[in-house]
């Protein structure tokens, strides 16, 4: 066996092959599910898309490299469904580009802390997290609260992710701007817009505290604020799982 091995090496082409033949087997492992993703994936009535205001604290979400630390994919196992809420399907990620699963977790899995929290908390909590987690090592990010949310670029945005698949549709390319103002200024017509657009379970308010104002704070409570929300599905496979009998011998 060594002998071969030993062969292998010396040959530049034959080792090349080699690589070519690994590097295949890896590939259609990842590849292949592909195919039956239309299967894998859960057709849901309720399913909505990112606000924009949403989507922008998504992407300072990333910018920031929130992920590293904390994942968005609780697992079946009995520990994670108890810690952190009913396990993740394929369809809450759907309009995810990149997805953030993950499985790194110096922080909690954030998969569902949507309305876990009030605002307040979260601005606190971004601003020093050690003020209401003592034993926090998160940094603080508090410049997000007087950083002014770039929103010239939103509709561009909304326009990309329609071009990878996410329905968003013309009359929300064309109203985005006006959409994210609407979804941190409540009581305005401008939040009307927002309602009708994206549903009435969209969340409306002066995340950061401050309604006058759009800031990278606002954008990123939102976006925390609507983790785990954007479908039921989970919560009411989960409650009728617990209300089905338990089985008899």
């Amino acid at each position: 066996m060594s002998d071969m091995h030993g062969k292998l090496e010396r040959s530049a082409i034959g080792f090349m092959l080699a690589i070519i033949a690994a590097a295949s087997v890896g590939g259609i492992v990842e590849i292949a599910p592909l195919f039956t993703i239309d299967e894998t994936v859960e057709d849901v009535a309720d399913m909505r898309l990112y606000t924009p205001l949403e989507l922008s604290g998504r992407d300072i979400y990333v910018r920031e490299g929130c992920y590293a630390c904390h994942s968005q994919m609780i697992r079946t196992l009995r520990d994670e469904v108890e810690r952190y809420g009913p396990y993740s399907l394929a369809v809450e990620s759907q309009y995810d580009h990149p997805m953030l699963w993950g499985s790194k977790r110096t922080g909690p899995d954030l998969a569902r802390i949507g309305g876990k929290y009030s605002d307040l908390w979260h601005v606190t909590h971004l601003n020093n997290p050690r003020d209401v987690v003592p034993e926090s090592n998160m940094p603080s990010y508090r410049w997000l609260g007087t950083t002014p949310l770039r929103v010239d670029e939103l509709s561009l945005k909304l326009r990309a992710q329609q071009a990878v698949g996410v329905p968003y549709t013309d009359e929300m390319i064309i109203n985005a701007t006006a959409d994210a103002y609407g979804q941190a200024m409540p009581d305005t017509d401008q939040a009307t817009g927002v309602a009708e657009r994206y549903g009435e379970a969209t969340q409306i308010s002066a995340f950061d505290g401050v309604a006058t104002n759009l800031t990278e704070m606002d954008a990123l409570v939102a976006y925390l604020q609507v983790l785990g929300q954007l479908t039921r599905v989970a919560y009411e496979n989960t409650a009728a799982s617990e209300q089905m009998p338990e089985p008899t011998n």
